[in-house]
Formats: structure tokens, C-alpha cells, sequence
């Protein structure tokens, strides 16, 4: 029996991703008290119909029973029963501004007065965090949803829990980022690229972005850029099979510039058109490719 637990912050696109492992075909329930999680378990191993693949949302919603959650895990394990954690996350500033655009209220904002909403809600964050942060050192997988499309995050959950021979492969996902905006939360390899020649100060290439071959060009110029870049995929190819040795099925790369536009996205083509030529399940996310990029 495949148990899955979605947790993470208010606002990280739990609720979307409950709908897309139903697609996969799992049973979800959502918002499932901790102190059920125990029976539930049993009673989804004893079923009739053997439910093979369950997916539990647990987060702060559940108030006071949220706090016995670690009990409640360790006795899941004492039963016998394996699970892994997906926990979904986001910028605080991204959370706060999908709070502000659906005019929800956190579930642990304490001030509802207009005047009060942002420091409301920036506290609600905070105490949301500190209430997750060991979920999340618990967590096989982890989703940041800055910046994430619904179709890229459906792509990124399909990647992790898609089924068959294909599926127990490693899953690399790419990102591109702009260190201006933040490192991805996410991320388990970070590179900076901020080294490289910048197009931005090149009149003809400050508004096209990596994808443009010209841009690329430029990028790639320097004996610089292409020692670094071979000794990148020198790493990537040392790596991957000792991820897979160590069981990993999901692993993040983000290479960061200064704005996400040029250098970030040039390198991160590069790397997973080579990378998939070994085979992997390979994703890519070019994070901050759009964002107006009044800065280097």
C-alpha cells in the first residue's frame, strides 16, 4: 500500500494537488483529523477493494490535533505501515499576495482588520513555518510553487508519483532563477552562473531571454562559460547514478543569475537536453524567464 501524506503551507496548492493524485488514481481525503490517521491506515489495508494507493492532506487546519501529528506518525510505523511525505511550499511573499488575490484569510492570522492584514498574515506564516519546519526535514519530496504554472506543477507531480517500470527511474526537474528573486525552496543542487557574460548590458539582447540562440551564443562565448559548463556535467553524470543508488526518485537542480532571463535559462537548456540524452525523466521550469528584469 502506497500513503501518501500532503502537507505544507496555507496557500501552497494543496488542494490542487489532491486533484491531480486522484487522476493518478489514488484515494485522497482531505483535511483528515491526525488521531484518524492510525485506523485509517488499517481500515484502508483491510479493505475489500485493497486500496493500494491513499493520499492523506494533514496540515494546520486541524487546530489542536495538528500538535499530536508526530505521535500519530510513529504509530502509522509501529503498525507496520511505510509513508512518505509531499510537503508543498511557496515564497512568503507569494503567499501573501494569493491571500491578498482571493481574500482568504490564514488559518493562523489573528488580525481580520483591513488595516491589519499584511502583518497579519506575515505572522500567520511564520507561525506556520515553525509549526512545520521538522514535516518538512521529514519530507521525501518537496514542491515550491513559487512562480509554478498549474499545468508545470500537474507536470511535477506527475513525475513523482507516476507509475510503472519508468517510474521507479530518477526524476530530474530543472530550474532557472533570478537570485533577486530568492533561491527555490526546493532546490537540493544550487549552481550561480552569475560569473558568466550578462547579456543585459548588450543593447540587441537585454529584452530576449536564454531560449533565443543568440543569447546562448553569447552566453557560451568565453573558454569560461564552456570549462564550466563541462565540468557541470562532469558532476551531473558522477551524481545521478549515486542518487539512484541511494534511492532517491526525485532530485531538483536550480541554476541561478542575478534575474532569471539570460545566463540562468541558457545553462539550464543546455543542461537538460544533455542530461535526458542518459535516460532520465527530465522536467524543466524557467522560473523568473518573464518577470520584467529592471536589473542585472
Amino acid at each position: 500500500m502506497e500513503f501518501t501524506i500532503i502537507t505544507g503551507m496555507s496557500g501552497a496548492g494543496k488542494s490542487q494537488v489532491v486533484k491531480y493524485m486522484e487522476d493518478l488514481g489514488y484515494y485522497c481525503v482531505d483535511n483528515m483529523p491526525p488521531m484518524l490517521l492510525p485506523k485509517f491506515a488499517e481500515l484502508c489495508d483491510r479493505s475489500t477493494g485493497k486500496l493500494e494507493k491513499i493520499a492523506v492532506v494533514l496540515d494546520i487546519r486541524g487546530g489542536e490535533f495538528f500538535d499530536a501529528l508526530m505521535q500519530n506518525l510513529q504509530e502509522i510505523e509501529t503498525l507496520g505501515y511505510h509513508y512518505e511525505i509531499l510537503f508543498l511550499d511557496a515564497s512568503d511573499q507569494e503567499l501573501i499576495r494569493r491571500f491578498k488575490e482571493t481574500r482568504r484569510m490564514h488559518p493562523l492570522a489573528k488580525n481580520e482588520s483591513s488595516e491589519g492584514i499584511i502583518q497579519s498574515l506575515e505572522s500567520g506564516i511564520k507561525e506556520e513555518r515553525e509549526k512545520l519546519r521538522n514535516l518538512r526535514q521529514m519530507a521525501k519530496n518537496i514542491i515550491d510553487t513559487t512562480g509554478l504554472s498549474v499545468k508545470a506543477l500537474k507536470e511535477e507531480v506527475r513525475e513523482i508519483f507516476i507509475q510503472g517500470e519508468q517510474g521507479r527511474n530518477l526524476t530530474i526537474s530543472i530550474t532557472s532563477f533570478g537570485f533577486k528573486y530568492g533561491i527555490p525552496l526546493d532546490a537540493d543542487l544550487v549552481f550561480d552562473v552569475r560569473f558568466l557574460p550578462n547579456p543585459f548590458y548588450v543593447q540587441e539582447l537585454k529584452e530576449l531571454t536564454g531560449d533565443d540562440p543568440r543569447v546562448q551564443e553569447y552566453v557560451m562565448q568565453s573558454e569560461t562559460s564552456e570549462t564550466f559548463y563541462r565540468k557541470l556535467v562532469d558532476l551531473m553524470e558522477f551524481l545521478m547514478p549515486n542518487y539512484v543508488d541511494e534511492g532517491k526518485n526525485h532530485l531538483v537542480v536550480s541554476i541561478g543569475c542575478t534575474g532569471g532571463k539570460h545566463r540562468s535559462v541558457t545553462i539550464a537548456n543546455r543542461l537538460f537536453f544533455d542530461l535526458e540524452q542518459h535516460g532520465y525523466r527530465m522536467s524543466i521550469h524557467h522560473r523568473d524567464k518573464d518577470r520584467s528584469n529592471k536589473g542585472v
